[in-house]
């Protein structure tokens, strides 16, 4: 296909600078390179679609070779007869009375087995009056301690200010 060594490289890169220029170069490659960009697509697209061609002829050929050696296996072993479904079912007609039967009965002790225990039934849970105080008091909300800061700092007293020496005391 296209073989370019690197002379022949250098030859085409110094022709395309004398005729395009080397103002407008940096277009004509972003030209070329986006042309190149949509060939190799359209080679891509051609390809994988040639690709899912030959795979569903490759399939179609293994189900036709699966389906030649499905019939021979079953030519050798042909199936068991089977009992037909009729004989089994017992017919009733609309005409006949339905059929009782007896229920068991239920004994009250049976050795050796422990009646089950009744199931309590919970109680209501009583409901306070309005005469009547809530049993447990609603929680307090609890205060931050950046909140807290302010107030604490504006329930102090001031600081008294301190009084300074002299600086010519401060030196002795």
């Amino acid at each position: 296909m296209l073989d370019f060594n690197a002379p022949e490289f250098v030859v085409v890169a110094i022709v395309a600078l004398l005729v395009i220029g080397p103002k407008d170069l940096p277009k004509a490659m972003r030209f070329v390179g986006k042309w190149f960009g949509k060939a190799r697509a359209v080679a891509r697209q051609f390809r994988s679609g040639f690709d899912s061609m030959i795979r569903e002829a490759e399939l179609a050929e293994l189900e036709k070779q699966w389906a030649e050696e499905n019939a021979r296996i079953m030519a050798q072993h042909p199936p068991a007869a089977l009992p037909s479904p009729e004989a089994d079912v017992h017919m009733v007609s609309e005409d006949d009375a339905p059929v009782m039967v007896e229920q068991p009965a239920i004994v009250a002790e049976t050795p050796g087995v422990s009646a089950p225990k009744p199931k309590r039934a919970r109680k209501a849970p009583e409901t306070a009056t309005a005469a009547e105080p809530a049993a447990k008091a609603a929680p307090k909300p609890r205060a931050r301690k950046a909140a807290a800061a302010p107030a604490e700092a504006a329930a102090k007293p001031a600081a008294k200010p301190r009084a300074r020496k002299p600086k010519a005391e401060a030196a002795e």
